[in-house]
């Protein structure tokens, strides 16, 4: 079969996510995953060097779906929330497998962090998207509280068993609401020290996961729906 790269990548990435939910993130191979595709070996050594090659591939894919059909909601915010789920509805596509990398995450820093990365630059491309500027100091501290926001429905989205995602839906407004409120303190914040010429530090935008945490304690989500009665553990 001849393919090009996009349809290369997106038949790897679905092979990989498939694997992970049955053996695991840790048990991922690119190799099996290739021949589960029928996929010649050497062009998946050439674009997939591991595992976090899929996650950067995933996540670029994830983007692209959000990014290809037009925002036509009036403000900023609600042209956030549209993307946002566009790329949540491509993470229910491979649902086990990335509830399986979620699971190993805390167990594996250096993944973590190069996910934490990706997930940074695809932040920046959705609030440029929703016609926020995402260059700069401001840009930055943007760009972190909406990987916050991110997390926080992704939490959700973990537990979230409905067929049109609506536990999703329900925490992705909620963190997009106290984002609003946490930007303006933190905005203001940011221009006062950078205009102040007797200031000669400026305070580190927030931590994402401190981001996501405090949205986590203010606005819980959903807990997971009950196991049925005989369900294993």
């Amino acid at each position: 079969m001849n393919m090009n790269d996009t349809e290369f990548d997106t038949a790897l990435v679905a092979a990989a996510f498939a694997q992970a939910a049955e053996t695991g993130w840790s048990g991922l191979s690119i190799v099996e995953s290739a021949r589960r595709a029928d996929l010649p070996l050497d062009r998946a050594r050439m674009r997939f060097p591991g595992p976090a090659a899929v996650l950067y591939r995933f996540g670029v894919m994830a983007d692209a779906a959000a990014l290809a059909e037009p925002t036509t909601e009036a403000t900023p915010r609600e042209r956030m929330f549209d993307l946002l789920m566009r790329r949540f509805d491509v993470l229910q596509q491979h649902r086990e497998g990335m509830v399986a990398l979620m699971r190993v995450l805390p167990t594996q820093p250096l993944l973590a962090m190069t996910l934490g990365a990706a997930t940074l630059r695809s932040m920046a491309w959705m609030l440029e998207a929703a016609g926020l500027p995402a260059g700069g100091l401001r840009g930055l501290v943007r760009a972190k509280t909406l990987v916050g926001v991110w997390l926080y429905a992704l939490r959700a989205w973990k537990n979230d068993e409905s067929a049109d995602l609506a536990g999703t839906m329900a925490a992705l407004d909620k963190a997009l609401d106290q984002a609003e409120r946490v930007f303006d303190l933190v905005a203001s914040k940011t221009k006062m020290e950078v205009d102040d010429p007797l200031e000669g530090v400026v305070d580190l935008p927030p931590d994402p996961d401190e981001v996501a945490d405090r949205m986590v304690q203010s606005n819980p989500p959903p807990p997971p729906a009950a196991e049925p009665p005989g369900s294993p553990a």
